[in-house]
């Protein structure tokens, strides 16, 4: 290691929840972005509401626990757990206040438009009429008052749950009494009136009738408030004789998690305020005061107004050509797939038309014999759960590996699972103590010739709803030795065995550390002038790989590193990583694909490209199963290497990461502007025309 990288000591790594607030920031900028269309930056308020809760659910959870079991060990960075809930509570108070901000700026944007956020009391009683038959007819009969009283102890709050805080007078004895009413969360947070150009908040409608609930009372005052609550699963898989049913455990206890976050109204009065962090066991550090409406991700049913002239234009994803057809019944995707590699790029390829299409024509396929895949989140009613019950209702031999411990769709993944199940599908939970992450599919299939293994390798998950809004990229091929690999895989991950050996793949915790750090190694040996790594990612958090980029840094390896979200690698520091420059793509779609680029890493001058399912994370490397595979076709590097070119040129939703750790929105140079997202639509639909 570098003189340089001993003597900056813990200097050289940022924080790791530091780092995250500093992605969730580049979304709610996005919010704020005058070029982003209103309702599109209605929808960044959303995701980064939503994105907050998860932070507290999970780290900040984690974070608490740390402390009350008195950890004082510290992050690579050099930061204790108190330490780093202090500068969490800073930075959140911060991005609260500028999302509060945006949001008020953004309802008047939106009223110049059309589409007016409203109160109660400025609707006219003749607008009121729909809101009061929308109560009448959906709200109050799933509404349930609850008293606090020597008869009514303190109800559980659950988490993520909008409640108001309802105060009312006794008019026999003029006692105050204390009720929680909980926000329905199966409603809208939003109700859009008629004219689908005014909002009420939904707690203002229930607010508005609160004597109805309290029939004889005075209603004396109410107040918002929404409770976050330790959500993250823990298991004791070593002493679990049943995985599902100690997952399914787990769901249930996780709706008692502590308490980590209040959010109330800036109008609750002090001692409603006090009566609820007593009850709920916080402190002043975990409550957030709120002048505008709590829980911004109800804007969805905003974003959800018919205003196209708001929001984005529609993206139709396309097919490459050699999967395209008038009638997709007309395309034999294994004759394609004989033919040579092919590399599909979502959302800009159709998923529907890609993988779907081959997992669905492997389950039809009478030559098909096996199919064999990794699931970790998909949705319920996905097409390729439909495939895969009716390729085993037809006989053959279906394999799935259900990861149960998917964080927040364990739920989900038990329900369609059994559906699996009781299908004929052998369904196996991932091993005990690893989540398996890796996105694979294999298809046995009797070609005549020969019987064949059909290869699916990728960077997102399964899912037909996600794959419209996430970038992502998979592999098809049939190459022999990549078959036999994912033979080797599954059979791990489904029976015994111990030292697999890989020929192609890169699977993790036994291989993939070990095989990267050689990777950058062999960069740091080769020539110079030749020497180059280029890393698209959604995290790079690793302290040992990290100190080993900055050991290539110090040998002149020129390293460009694409980074989503969390970044705890120091770029641009003397002597220690002046060869490293650091990018952020945020925009329109996630960048979720991993890419990973080494310019000798194949022998000098030859490069090696790998995509797939791990980031560069501790748990990727070490406590999780993953696999990045091989491009090895011409044609499919190329088109690779268009996509990190691209995203290195953008100058419109690109981010750069400074030595101090600031984030500076990259601008257009003169000459013109390139935006990642809307150049690859362009080029894709190009090519679709072309060909």
């Amino acid at each position: 290691m570098l003189a340089a990288a001993d003597d900056l000591g813990p200097d050289r790594f940022f924080n790791r929840e530091l780092s995250w607030l500093d992605f969730n920031s580049r979304v709610l900028a996005l919010a704020a972005d005058d070029a982003v269309p209103l309702l599109e930056r209605a929808k960044f308020c959303a995701i980064f509401s939503s994105n907050l809760d998860e932070f507290f659910m999970v780290r900040v959870a984690g974070l608490k626990d740390q402390v009350a079991a008195g950890v004082t060990s510290r992050t690579p960075d050099g930061r204790s757990p108190g330490r780093q809930l202090l500068e969490v509570r800073e930075g959140v108070q911060r991005l609260v206040a500028r999302q509060e901000q945006i949001f008020t700026d953004l309802m008047g944007h939106l009223a110049d438009n059309g589409i007016r956020f409203c109160s109660w009391d400025e609707l006219s009683l003749e607008d009121r009429k729909p809101l009061v038959e929308e109560f009448e007819e959906r709200i109050f009969p799933v509404l349930t008052p609850l008293a606090v009283d020597p008869g009514h102890p303190f109800p559980y709050i659950s988490n993520l749950s909008l409640s108001l805080a309802v105060v009312v007078r006794n008019p026999s004895d003029g006692g105050l009494r204390f009720a929680r009413m909980k926000v329905p969360p199966l409603l809208p947070r939003f109700s859009v009136l008629p004219d689908g150009e005014r909002v009420v908040p939904l707690e203002q409608i229930i607010a508005a009738h609160l004597d109805r609930l309290f029939p004889g009372m005075d209603v004396v005052g109410h107040h918002a408030f929404r409770v976050t609550r330790n959500a993250d699963l823990t298991l004791e898989e070593e002493e679990a004789d049943d995985l599902l049913a100690a997952v399914e455990i787990e769901l249930r206890r996780r709706r008692f998690g502590r308490a980590v976050r209040l959010e109330i109204s800036a109008d609750m009065t002090d001692e409603v305020r006090r009566l609820l962090m007593r009850e709920l066991d916080v402190d002043d550090d975990d409550v957030y005061v709120f002048d505008t409406p709590i829980d911004l991700t109800g804007l969805w049913s905003v974003v959800g107004i018919d205003r196209p002239d708001l929001k984005d234009p529609k993206w139709r994803p396309r097919t490459p050509t050699r999967l395209a057809s008038r009638d997709a019944d007309d395309v034999d995707p294994f004759a394609e797939i004989r033919r040579g590699d092919i590399l599909v790029h979502h959302p800009y390829h159709s998923f529907t038309e890609t993988t779907e299409a081959l997992i669905r024509h492997a389950a039809d396929d009478a030559r098909v014999q096996a199919i064999k895949m990794t699931l970790y989140r998909t949705s319920g009613d996905s097409p390729i759960i439909s495939a895969l019950i009716r390729a085993a209702e037809q006989g053959k031999q279906v394999a799935a590996l259900v990861e149960l411990k998917a964080r927040f769709d364990e739920k989900a993944n038990i329900a369609w699972a059994k559906r699996l199940e009781e299908a004929g599908v052998h369904v196996t939970y991932g091993l005990v103590g690893l989540k398996t992450h890796t996105k694979t599919t294999l298809i046995i299939r009797d070609d005549g010739d020969k019987v064949r293994r059909y290869c699916h390798v990728g960077t997102g998950n399964y899912n037909s709803k996600t794959a419209r809004i996430y970038e992502d990229i998979g592999l098809l091929t049939a190459d022999t030795e990549l078959g036999d690999d994912l033979i080797h895989l599954f059979n791990s991950l489904t029976g015994y065995a111990r030292r697999v050996s890989y020929h192609r793949l890169l699977v993790a915790p036994e291989v993939l550390r070990p095989a990267i750090v050689e990777l950058i190694r062999r960069e740091r040996s080769a020539p110079e002038g030749e020497r180059r790594i280029t890393m698209k990612m959604n995290s790079l958090v690793d302290a040992r790989m990290i100190d080993e980029l900055y050991a290539a840094s110090g040998d002149g390896v020129q390293i460009d590193l694409i980074v989503r979200g969390i970044c705890c690698l120091r770029p641009g520091v003397p002597g220690l990583s002046e060869n490293i420059r650091v990018r952020s793509i945020v925009g329109r779609f996630l960048e979720h694909s991993r890419i990973y680029k080494f310019a000798n890493g194949n022998g000098v001058g030859e490069p090696a490209y790998y995509i797939g399912s791990a980031d560069i994370m501790p748990r990727n490397l070490d406590r999780r199963v993953e696999a990045l595979a091989p491009v090895l076709a011409e044609n499919l590097r190329s088109r690779l290497d268009e996509i990190l070119e691209i995203n290195l040129a953008d100058d419109v939703l690109a981010w750069g990461l400074g030595e101090d750790g600031s984030w500076t929105r990259l601008r257009p140079a003169d000459g013109g502007e390139v935006d990642t997202h809307i150049e690859l639509m362009r080029r894709t639909g190009q090519r679709s025309i072309l060909q």
